[in-house]
């Protein structure tokens, strides 16, 4: 565990749809937290019974709204002053794990942390195709931190006080095997057009053609996914692919089909 102290409590909490095949992983991974939360959206696989097995892990079943809400009702079920709140597909290294023990400790912390990811293309690293500088929020406190609801696709963490960056970086499995990064950039493409919507976007000419197009060339020259070779060219189209379809989606919604 991270420590006897309450005000240094770790809470490590997680959301799962389907994640069987990374949930063994994850939590023990997770196992050094003082509590681990799932809030799992009725998987149709295993997860929840996998990790119901787990005597340090706490699963509940909620139906997936939008990963916002999701987050956020999550963040309410922890007991402990900090959150760790990855992805079933991310680890923390023991670098990174010794680092988070650390400036959880530190009465001067930050609100929260950023985290740059290392992403995992079939077991390899990609190096470029924009991921080179890619980070998030994945350790803040309780008390200081909530997701923007109008975020409900890459959700943003709204944050009172200061951020800080991490040294070390989060291991990131984000691509296994094509169908399944493609099906997942199709999902974030249709959450996405619910976003679009809000702001009351009117697809045209410039949201089916240039938007994608521009996606592409942004991660595949200007982000040199050129230099990643094959592999660049299957994440920037799958990035352009969620674009095309978050306006192709809009379309459908706003013709009422």
């Amino acid at each position: 565990m991270i420590s006897s102290s309450q005000n240094q409590l770790l809470s490590a909490l997680l959301i799962t749809y389907n994640e069987e095949s990374n949930i063994n992983a994850v939590l023990d991974n997770l196992a050094f937290a003082d509590e681990i939360i799932i809030v799992d959206s009725f998987s149709s696989d295993k997860t929840f019974e996998i990790a119901s097995t787990y005597k340090n892990v706490k699963i509940v079943q909620r139906a997936f709204d939008n990963f916002a809400l999701q987050r956020n009702y999550t963040i309410n079920l922890a007991s402990n002053p900090w959150i760790l709140f990855i992805d079933a597909d991310e680890r923390v290294t023991p670098e990174l794990l010794q680092e988070i023990k650390t400036v959880i400790q530190q009465k001067k912390s930050a609100s929260a942390y950023f985290m740059y990811r290392d992403f995992i293309f079939e077991n390899k690293k990609l190096r470029y195709s924009g991921w080179q500088t890619d980070k998030i929020i994945r350790l803040f406190k309780k008390e200081d931190a909530s997701y923007n609801l109008n975020k409900i696709v890459h959700e943003k963490l709204i944050v009172k006080g200061e951020i800080k960056t991490l040294k070390n970086r989060l291991t990131h499995y984000s691509y296994s095997n094509y169908e399944d990064y493609k099906r997942k950039m199709i999902f974030y493409g249709r959450l996405k057009a619910q976003e679009e919507l809000v702001k009351n976007t009117k697809p045209n000419f410039f949201h089916f053609l240039i938007r994608p197009a521009y996606q592409f060339l942004n991660q595949y020259i200007l982000r040199f996914g050129f230099l990643d070779g094959k592999k660049g060219i299957i994440i920037c189209y799958l990035n352009a692919l969620s674009v095309a379809e978050r306006f192709n989606e809009l379309k459908k919604i706003r013709s009422g089909n």
